[in-house]
């Protein structure tokens, strides 16, 4: 019994384990092979072992490239409201006049009528019903005032300003810079009729209210000059080549005006502006200290 289990286990091992000596001619074969490599692979493992070590270094160049532009917006960006702010600081600085003059003066109130032609320009409405307008546009148009008004020599240039409001402030704006007033009263047919002996042939008329200084402002369409008008909220502005934005009712706002205009003009075409009064002259607050800005007739 034993004898037959010894013989079942020899049959079923393979004949060639059983032999050592074979064993040891495969393992010699198998060798033999791996010595008959061809060069020819062992070049191409070679490269191909280049290659990887490149693509490593160029994967690697990446990754730090990755992680310095990761490191640079990781800096936090500004919000949008943040960069409103900064143009509006920006604005700010380069008004003509600081932005408390402009709200003193209250340059930038309107009245309760909005023609066509200025809703463009109009901020909002207060609960009053009066319109506002942005200080910021008011800086620019009078920016594009002073530059277009200095295109003009000053004796072709008149100032008509029949509201009293500006009287004090059309008056010192003539003198400064010699640009022919007419305040109170404005000559009928001055500007058209040559006839008269006070004829006068102008290139630019300013305007101060297209209603009150219209007899001044149709002359000077009809004989073909240029005009530049103030309007408020209630004015049209047509007919105006260039125009300035603001209140043109008040005393303070006017004078802010007129200072602004006088002073650029100057300015522009080289001449002393030390001679210009300060702008608390111009706006009262010289002989009106502590008084805030007015709606004036």
């Amino acid at each position: 019994m034993a004898k037959k289990k010894t013989e079942d286990i020899v049959e079923e091992i393979p004949e060639d384990k059983l032999n050592g000596r074979e064993l040891e001619k495969e393992a010699e074969k198998e060798s033999l092979q791996t010595e008959a490599t061809p060069k020819e692979d062992l070049k191409k493992s070679s490269k191909e072992s280049l290659s990887t070590e490149k693509i490593d270094d160029k994967k690697k160049k990446l990754l730090e490239k990755a992680a310095k532009l990761k490191e640079k917006l990781s800096v936090e960006s500004p919000t949008t409201e943040e960069l409103k702010e900064q143009v509006k600081i920006k604005k700010r600085t380069d008004m003509l006049v600081p932005l408390e003059e402009y709200v003193k003066a209250g340059i930038y109130l309107g009245t309760k009528v909005v023609t066509p032609d200025m809703k463009q320009y109009v901020y909002r409405r207060r609960a009053d019903g009066l319109a506002i307008f942005n200080t910021d546009t008011i800086d620019e148009k009078l920016k594009e005032s002073v530059e277009y008004l200095s295109k003009f020599n000053s004796e072709g240039i008149v100032l008509v300003c029949k509201r009293q409001a500006g009287w004090k402030a059309v008056e010192k704006f003539g003198e400064l810079t010699g640009i022919r007033t007419f305040t109170k009263k404005y000559p009928a047919g001055i500007l058209t009729n040559t006839d008269l002996p006070d004829f006068f042939e102008n290139e630019l008329t300013i305007i101060t209210d297209q209603w009150i200084d219209k007899n001044a402002l149709n002359d000077t369409l009809r004989v073909g000059k240029k005009v530049l008008m103030i309007c408020d909220t209630n004015n049209f502005s047509k007919g105006a080549d260039k125009i300035i934005i603001g209140n043109n009712k008040s005393p303070k706002s006017l004078g802010v005006i007129f200072y602004l205009l006088a002073r650029g003009y100057l300015k522009s075409r080289g001449e002393d502006t030390s001679k210009v009064p300060d702008l608390e002259w111009w706006t009262g607050e010289v002989e009106e200290k502590g008084r805030g800005a007015s709606k004036g007739v």
